[in-house]
């Protein structure tokens, strides 16, 4: 797929809070968005575990106790869905409203990221890679399924927080046309965000694709899951000519809420004519028998 045009992309380092109730969260998402489309966002991305935020409404013992959070966020999935489509309708924006844990009916939950149009729509991808907080909750399952949306001048795709670590889902989103990966997190170490930096640059490198990065920020020590959080907020592009020799375009510093930068596609597919190295058309070559597998040789004497 050809894609031409540009798209102004607003990535938060987005300040975990505790609203009182769903109200208050839903103000302080409008004037999250109202900044982004201040400074002239036609997409907005919110990090991983948005909704959890919610947690906060509930009892102190509900909201620490991550199974009992997760079974009362349901009732709030609707109301959820209705406020980020008015948001994106009314903003004429493109808004990836981080991720929601739903549950499909028994008792599993998918962490599903949802992403809504100008008009209001909505599509979604879930997770496919649990990380070991995930694993060991007991009751969040993984996605089966990978999606690429058509997304204004651009197809995108959403690979959510560990799932940009993978080459080949990402690839398999890159190949159906996807130049824009977009990655909601959410890290509580320094470890943890720099995994995440580095697949989020890898997975620009290898696809010749922009990564959209966002992450939480700050401290809610009354939620098991979003207790400590760290990163910057990027938006990221292949490491080539013409393009950041870091692979860098704009990051979040301190207190800053959003990173913000016009991605341009039809400058992205010409730079393959004058491409260092090209990883994205050079990917098949890996697959020749001799790599298939890999053999132990020992050093013989001379």
């Amino acid at each position: 797929m050809k894609s031409e045009g540009t798209l102004k992309v607003a990535v938060a380092k987005y300040s975990v809070g505790a609203p009182d109730d769903f109200a208050a969260f839903a103000g302080k998402q409008a004037r999250w968005l109202d900044e982004a489309r201040q400074q002239g966002a036609q997409m907005a991305v919110l990090p991983e575990y948005l909704a959890l935020e919610l947690g906060a409404m509930f009892d102190e013992a509900t909201r620490g106790d991550l199974h009992a959070s997760l079974a009362a966020l349901q009732a709030w999935h609707r109301p959820w869905l209705e406020l980020f489509s008015r948001l994106a309708r009314e903003r004429h924006m493109h808004v990836v409203a981080g991720t929601f844990l739903l549950d499909l009916g028994r008792g599993r939950y998918r962490n599903r990221s949802y992403t809504f149009a100008p008009d209001g729509s909505h599509v979604w991808q879930d997770k496919l890679r649990l990380t070991g907080f995930e694993k060991s909750a007991g009751v969040i399952e993984s996605g089966d399924e990978l999606k690429v949306f058509e997304t204004g001048p651009v197809r995108s795709a959403v690979s959510v927080c560990y799932d940009s670590e993978f080459p080949l889902p990402v690839r398999a989103q890159c190949e159906a046309g996807a130049r824009l990966l977009v990655v909601p997190s959410c890290t509580d170490t320094q470890a943890g965000a720099t995994r995440v930096r580095v697949g989020c640059l890898a997975r620009a490198l290898e696809n010749r694709c922009f990564v959209a990065q966002s992450v939480t920020a700050g401290d809610a020590p009354w939620s098991p899951a979003l207790d400590t959080n760290t990163g910057e907020a990027a938006l990221i592009a292949p490491m080539d000519v013409g393009l950041p020799h870091d692979g860098m375009i704009v990051q979040t510093r301190g207190d800053q809420h959003w990173a913000v930068a016009t991605l341009d596609f039809a400058a992205l597919e010409a730079s393959r004519a004058q491409a260092q190295v090209a990883n994205d058309r050079d990917w098949a070559s890996q697959y020749f028998p001799s790599v298939a597998r890999a053999k132990v040789v020992r050093a013989v004497a001379a």
